[in-house]
Order: structure tokens, then C-alpha cells, then sequence
């Protein structure tokens, strides 16, 4: 191993624990808002990764992203909630995330025959036919009105409010604070298993067939078998994003999880970078946070107006779509791969900018002359 790639994976492993630690100080020192953007980034964090996985490393397009949230989070609301089984809410969560990767084990025979625009097609249907379930099926989803989230307990610990109130360094803990330490152990675990899975023979296994299938097939890569895994697996980081995402908001309605929804998925993947954890994070970050701001910054921003103002202004959520769809179109112009590929030729030219130490010179040893021998006289 290079002395340069060894620093390299040094500096790596001394930034882990330091970004760690910035991650843990927000709950100390901000307020709801900005705790809930936080919760809800890392949501879709969450399920943004599992579409990478999907679309970015196998290959294979899918519009069902917001089906699969949906599994995730009223299969949590209803396995341990009142009218339903009444679960300990973590073995409803675990439960949740599985149902979530079974309704994709359920479809996978169809992603393992269909690529492409037709497995996007394919998956657009489960849309809005989780939709009408979700609208029906009234004893299980509540209808059009949703229903509440339980909140999620762990040993006795509670992540809401509850008396009595938690107190940390003089800072009170609420549903909020608590749920952003769950929210960065969900994101961390999310993190290392899927770059754990990218690094892996299945992560190769999916990179050859995405880039040949013919050759993969050719190398001893089961199409079919691969296809399949990979959708169940981006199926259940969905399912526990929609878990996550449930508790996040307290309530679960069937309009959210739309086809905007696995619109919205696919922007996160795109800006950020296909195929990428990192880019699916920032991504992710980026398309959830700026509607959120721009609903609260509306009365400070030219052209945007309010909620809920006159018809025919243009409302935060609607600048927001616009702005990100530009974004989108600026990055297939101009960053193909993403911002995360964006930042990696920043920071790989910044690199070779940076003015290099001489090598300190050695004295070349040189070979001795030879001696001069004095000149013999002639008798």
C-alpha cells in the first residue's frame, strides 16, 4: 500500500469520530424547525441510498419508490396501533421494514424479466395502486384522513414526550431530540451496509450488469437472481424510511406517498449522483430541505408567495420543484455524476494545485578519479 493512499485512509478514519461528534451537538443547540428538516433529510436519505442501489448500481429504473415508502410506514402505524395487532412498536418497526422488502420480493419476478423504461412503466402502476389501496382500505389505513403513529418505545425509553421530561446538559429532550439520535443510528446503519454492498461481490456482481449484461452473464452473474435481490433490498431501506418517516410526522396520509413522491426520489438520485451513497445523501438533503426553507423564508424571497395566498402566485413548493428540476437539468449538462463526482474533481484539482515539498537533493556519490602518476624520466 502507497504511503499516500495509506494517509489518505488515516485522515478518513480520524474524520469519522469528529463528524460523529457535529452531528450530535444539533439537538443541544437548535430549535423544532431545524431538528425536523434534519429528521426528514435523513429519511430520505434513507430511502434515496436504496434507490441508488436500484437505479444508480444495477441499473434498473424505478417510479414505485413511494409505494414501498407507503408499506413501510402504515405497515409500522397499523402493526402497532389501535385498530391492529398492537405490537411492541420496535418489533413493529423490524416487521414494518420486512413487509416492505416482501410487497418487493412479491414484484421482483417482474424486475428480473423487464429493464429499462418498461420496468419503469411497470413500477409507476404500483403507485397508484398502493393510492387506491391506501384510500379504501379504511380499517387498516383510516381512508383519506390517515391515521396517527404510535410512537416508537426502546427498553421503556420513549421517543416523544413523556413525563417525566428528559433533560440533557440542561437541555430538554422532546420528540424531536430524541428522534434525531434514532434518526442518526437508522442513517449510519443505512450508510455502512450499503457501502459494505457496493464494495462486495454483490455490489460488483450489479455494476456488470448494469454496464453489460451479456458479459456478466458471461462471468457466472445469475440475471435473474441479482435482479431480484436488488430490488428487495432497495425495498426495504424504503420501508425503513417510511418507518422513519412515519414518526418524523405523527400521522400518515395516503396523499403524500404520490407519484411526485418517486419523482421527487429520482431528483435526489440524479443531483446527487447515481450510483453513489454520498451523492444519494446530498442529494436527498438538498430536495427535502429547500421546500421546507422556502415555506419559511416565502415572505423574504422575490416571486415566491406565502402559503396559502391569492391563486395564481407561485407557492414555495411550486419554486421549489422548479428550482430542483433546473438543478437537475444543469447537472446532466454539466455534472453528469453528480455533485458527489462535482466535489471529487474539486477536491482531486485542488490536490494538484497544491505545491508539492522538494525532495531533499543527495550528494551523488561519483566514482574515483584516478590518481595521477608522476611522469617517469627518459635516460
Amino acid at each position: 500500500m502507497s504511503d499516500r493512499l495509506l494517509a489518505a485512509l488515516t485522515r478518513r478514519r480520524a474524520a469519522l469520530p469528529l463528524l460523529a461528534v457535529v452531528l450530535c451537538l444539533p439537538p443541544f443547540y437548535l430549535d423544532a424547525f431545524w431538528l425536523r428538516i434534519g429528521l426528514f433529510s435523513m429519511a430520505a436519505a434513507i430511502g434515496a441510498v436504496g434507490l441508488a442501489l436500484l437505479s444508480g448500481t444495477a441499473g434498473q429504473l424505478s417510479l414505485g419508490h413511494a409505494f414501498f415508502l407507503a408499506v413501510g410506514a402504515y405497515g409500522y402505524a397499523w402493526l402497532a396501533g389501535e385498530p391492529g395487532p398492537g405490537l411492541p412498536p420496535a418489533l413493529a418497526a423490524l416487521l414494518a421494514v420486512l413487509l416492505a422488502g416482501a410487497a418487493g420480493g412479491l414484484f421482483s419476478p417482474v424486475a428480473a424479466r423487464v429493464k429499462g423504461i418498461y420496468l419503469g412503466i411497470a413500477t409507476l402502476a404500483l403507485v397508484f395502486l398502493g393510492h387506491h389501496v391506501l384510500l379504501t382500505a379504511d380499517s387498516v389505513t383510516g381512508g383519506f384522513n390517515g391515521r396517527s403513529v404510535p410512537p416508537l418505545t426502546l427498553g421503556g425509553f420513549a421517543f416523544t414526550e413523556s413525563d417525566p421530561e428528559l433533560t440533557v446538559l440542561g437541555v430538554p429532550f422532546g420528540a424531536e431530540e430524541r428522534l434525531w439520535f434514532l434518526g442518526l443510528a437508522l442513517f449510519a446503519f443505512t450508510w455502512f451496509t450499503a457501502r459494505g454492498l457496493q464494495r462486495g461481490r454483490p455490489g460488483r456482481a450489479l455494476a456488470a450488469l448494469r454496464d453489460s449484461e451479456t458479459a456478466a452473464s458471461v462471468m457466472g452473474v445469475d440475471v435473474a437472481r441479482h435482479r431480484s435481490a436488488a430490488f428487495v433490498v432497495s425495498s426495504m431501506y424504503a420501508g425503513l424510511a417510511g418507518v422513519l418517516l412515519a414518526l418524523a410526522f405523527r400521522r400518515v396520509v395516503p396523499d403524500y406517498f404520490s407519484l411526485a413522491l418517486s419523482v421527487d426520489y429520482l431528483a435526489m438520485i440524479v443531483i446527487g449522483g447515481l450510483g453513489s451513497v454520498a451523492g444519494a445523501t446530498a442529494g436527498a438533503v438538498f430536495v427535502t430541505a429547500l421546500p421546507l426553507l422556502m415555506t419559511r423564508y416565502a415572505d423574504q424571497l422575490p416571486l415566491v408567495a406565502a402559503p396559502g395566498s391569492a391563486e395564481g402566485a407561485v407557492g414555495p413548493t411550486e419554486a421549489a420543484r422548479y428550482l430542483y428540476g433546473a438543478a437537475i437539468v444543469l447537472v446532466l449538462l454539466y455534472a453528469p455524476d453528480g455533485l458527489h463526482g462535482l466535489a471529487r474533481r474539486v477536491r482531486d484539482r485542488a490536490r494538484r494545485r497544491r505545491p508539492r515539498t522538494p525532495a531533499p537533493e543527495t550528494a551523488v556519490p561519483t566514482s574515483p578519479q584516478p590518481s595521477a602518476r608522476p611522469k617517469e624520466h627518459t635516460p
